[in-house]
This record gives C-alpha cells, sequence and structure tokens, in this order.
C-alpha cells in the first residue's frame, strides 16, 4: 500500500529532546526497508541550538538510494501549522507522515497499521486517535481534559465530528497533502481544525486510527493561554469560507 513515505518534523526550540528523538529515527531507519524514506525537518526560527544540531545529523547521517534526510530553516517563528507547510510543499514520496519530534507516537506506528492492514484503499487520509478504544495512552489529566473540552467545542461550534483533532501523528497520500497545505492559512494550533474542514468541504473522508501515545516532559503547551487562544481561533473558523 506504502511505497515510499515522507515524515515531517515540525521543529521548534527542541534542543533538548533532539539526542533521543535521533536515536529513534536511526532505529527506525535501520529495521525498516520494504519503503523509500525520507526525513524532513522543518525549523520554525528556533532560538536554540535545534537548528545547528539537525543540521549536523542530517549531514553525518549515511544516505542510501531508499534514505533521504533534508532540513528546512524558517528565519522566524510562524507556527506548526506553518512548519508543516513548508513540509509539505517539499515532500517528495506517495505518502507524507505528519508527527512530533518528541515521539510521543514512535514512528513504528504507521507499521503497526500496515501490518493491521489498518490502511486500504478506501481512505487516504488517516488521523492518530487517542481516544480510539484500542489506544494505549498515557497522559497527563490536565491534557485530557483540554483534549476534553477541544473536542466538545469543535462539535458544537464547527460540527466536527472527529475524535480527537490535535493529536500530531497524521497520514496523508501526497497529492491531497500538497493540496490541504496550499491552502492553509491557520499556521498555530488550531490548523488542525482547518485540516478537517478543508477536507469536510471537499467531502474527503478521515479515517481515526489506534496509537500508543506517551506523555513527553517539556511540552510547549501553555494551560492558560492556549486554550484561549484555540477558543478565538475555532471562533474565526467558524466565519471563514471553505
Amino acid at each position: 500500500m506504502i511505497k515510499s513515505l515522507s515524515i515531517i518534523f515540525p521543529v521548534f526550540n527542541e534542543e533538548l529532546r533532539l539526542k533521543s528523538s535521533f536515536k529513534h529515527i536511526k532505529s527506525f531507519l535501520k529495521k525498516k526497508k520494504k519503503f523509500n524514506i525520507e526525513i524532513i525537518f522543518v525549523d520554525d526560527g528556533s532560538g536554540d541550538n535545534s537548528y545547528y544540531l539537525i543540521d549536523k545529523f542530517v549531514k553525518n547521517f549515511k544516505k542510501n538510494k531508499r534514505i533521504k534526510l533534508k532540513v528546512i530553516k524558517s528565519k522566524i517563528n510562524l507556527g506548526k501549522g506553518s512548519a508543516l507547510k513548508l513540509g509539505a510543499k517539499v515532500a517528495r514520496n506517495d505518502w507524507i507522515l505528519t508527527t512530533d519530534i518528541d515521539m510521543s507516537v514512535s514512528l513504528f506506528q504507521v507499521c503497526s497499521w500496515l501490518e493491521k492492514k489498518l490502511i486500504n484503499k478506501k481512505y487516504f487520509i488517516y488521523f492518530g486517535s487517542r481516544t480510539h478504544k484500542k489506544s494505549i495512552v498515557q497522559t497527563k489529566f490536565y491534557r485530557e481534559i483540554l483534549g476534553r473540552l477541544m473536542k466538545l467545542l469543535s462539535f458544537i461550534i464547527l460540527n466536527i465530528k472527529i475524535k480527537d483533532t490535535q493529536c500530531g501523528y497524521k497520514l496523508y497520500k501526497k497529492s491531497i497533502a500538497k493540496y490541504i497545505f496550499s491552502k492553509l492559512k491557520n499556521l498555530g494550533f488550531n490548523h488542525d481544525l482547518e485540516i478537517i474542514l478543508i477536507l469536510k468541504a471537499k467531502k474527503i473522508g478521515i479515517k481515526e486510527l489506534p496509537v500508543k501515545w506517551t506523555h513527553k516532559n517539556n511540552s510547549r503547551l501553555n494551560i492558560f493561554w492556549d486554550p484561549i487562544k484555540m477558543l478565538l481561533g475555532i471562533f474565526l473558523l467558524k466565519f471563514r469560507k471553505f
């Protein structure tokens, strides 16, 4: 089903996590040889050593015909949506996986989906869902509360029925991903909701799949201000035309 895969990592001030992330990426690339893989790091204007560390990792990695790594740097911080937009623009492989550099969901998760034949010809978009009955989730109580609140508000205000809109682990057919991200205007937290609304307007179905998700420390989530920003973003999306 998947012959080639581009994996996009949005990065902003993640130098403390990168060492363990690189180790995980190396393990994944070493073991998975059934399809061509492209790793795309997008540094979203980091103010720490993230870009330097990634650039060094990319240059030192022993590439081959089936594995390619690249890094893109934005001059200023514009948001996760912007980073994904830049990554999708340069992605070359048939499928595109967007995921977080903290590895809260393992790269091997997509392999598990394939082995269990959860990816098929009926859908071209797959969202990792922490609320799926088969998901295994280790999280903090405040994240669970915020997730439930987001789900409720998204349903009431935007009529979004996807159970987990915010999980960063998402798989797209390249042609659809290119279209979605070319249309994306929301570059911050609410880019996930805009993606769903774009797909909904085009009547493109989304399949939610189980994940093993583990909370990682040093999260960029601000439990006071980010919910306010999200709420404002939801109302702004309400009056957008798709």
